[in-house]
């Protein structure tokens, strides 16, 4: 079998270990200790915009920890977009209160504004205005951030930025997960750095910072014992995942640039053919690190199901889309605002390897094997469309089977 092309591997630069090493060799074998402090700084440094940083265990409590600041309950309603991982909607269930699920655009497959603004309009008739916003840059891509803030600005509820996916990524020039009240980052081993696994929340406003430390650490009060006033949590990344995410810090820029590589790379190797699109920065004011290359497949000769087995034939890893939230079993109860964009989207997506140390000769072998696919579809469908044809292949079918 040949070797295995993954969809997004972790990518280790050359500082990562010297970072750790120190922290052996200091005996800062636990939570929290310099490195958590230093990554810290690291982030807010590289995203400005006077954002305060708290390290964290995943992407996900940073969510979490992000509807608690906000003062989600038990019976509150949060908006959130449906096409995205369902780690995005799960913390509004762990506070018990009902997500509301609004559908994509399809400029930049994110939150659609006008379907935001109707949820909105439409749960305050009934009574139930939502605690909060959260918003997804899929696969990279900002979303129309102007539109989406001045709605929630208008009917003044917080806006929380899931830019799990997103780190790198701009708009107007301004990195993504600052335009909200609250920003969430992820560092599992498949995005565009890792810490193995960890996550970030950010925020401008430094309260909001400081509460999301202290929960994140049992919410243990000031004083001379183990004193407790509110429900804590063990959210806190360590100083061994905090020194792989230091090393990995220095190499953000040039990840960036290798995923933006491999999607021209791909656009460029398979733009001529008719029935494989591609999602790109929709104008100036957007720019994607394009941590997944992602492509929409419509044609009457091949379907995307064709190209991704065909992949996983070759030991290719591929996936498609995330499925929205609003057709996912367990959420199957809960309103949804849209008109089918991101159910059109699951239906013709496929995600291709996109990892930021794929050589050459493995993009080339994911496309080769992707033109293969549609070559060989278009020549059977060209037969079975022509009765001559498909007398004459059918006669050498079987003259090679008898000889």
């Amino acid at each position: 079998m040949k070797e295995k092309i993954w969809l997004s591997s972790p990518h280790m630069g050359e500082k990562e270990l010297e970072y750790v090493q120190e922290a052996f060799a200091t005996n800062w074998i636990a939570p929290l200790g310099p490195h958590v402090t230093g990554m810290e700084h690291d982030l807010e440094a590289y995203l400005g915009n006077n954002v305060h940083v708290a390290a964290l265990s995943s992407g996900t409590a940073a969510l979490h920890l992000a509807l608690i600041i906000l003062g989600v309950k038990a019976g509150d309603e949060v908006i959130c977009q449906s096409l995205t991982f369902s780690a995005s909607a799960n913390p509004i269930v762990y506070q018990g209160a009902s997500p509301v699920f609004v559908d994509s655009e399809e400029t930049t497959w994110n939150m659609s504004p006008e379907y935001l603004e109707l949820a909105i309009q439409d749960r305050i008739k009934n009574g139930k205005k939502p605690k909060a916003i959260i918003v997804v840059h899929l696969y990279g891509m900002p979303a129309q951030m102007d539109e989406i803030m001045s709605i929630a600005r208008q009917y003044q509820i917080p806006v929380v930025e899931d830019a799990a996916e997103a780190l790198g990524s701009t708009y107007k020039g301004r990195a993504v997960g600052t335009f909200g009240d609250l920003g969430i980052l992820s560092f599992n081993g498949n995005k565009i750095i890792t810490t193995s696994g960890g996550g970030a929340l950010i925020s401008a406003n430094e309260g909001y910072i400081k509460q999301a430390r202290f929960l994140a650490t049992q919410a243990r009060d000031h004083a001379p014992h183990y004193q407790h006033s509110q429900i804590g949590y063990n959210y806190r990344m360590s100083n061994i995942c905090a020194g792989i995410g230091r090393g990995q810090m220095e190499v953000l820029p040039e990840r960036v640039a290798r995923r933006r590589y491999n999607f021209d790379f791909y656009k460029q190797a398979l733009e001529d053919i008719k029935g494989i699109a591609f999602i790109t920065d929709p104008g100036k004011d957007y720019y994607s690190n394009h941590w997944l290359t992602t492509i929409l497949v419509d044609s009457d000769q091949y379907s995307v199901i064709d190209i991704q087995n065909a992949l996983h034939e070759d030991n290719i890893d591929c996936r498609p889309l995330w499925k929205p939230m609003h057709l996912q079993p367990v959420f199957k109860n809960y309103p949804y605002y849209g008109n089918g964009v991101s159910d059109g989207l699951f239906d013709k997506g496929l995600c291709l390897p996109s990892g930021s140390n794929l050589t050459d000769t493995e993009l080339n072998r994911v496309v080769a094997r992707i033109r293969e696919v549609v070559k060989v579809k278009k020549s059977s469908k060209n037969i079975a469309n022509n009765p001559i044809s498909c007398v004459t292949f059918a006669l050498v079918t079987a003259l090679a089977t008898f000889l």
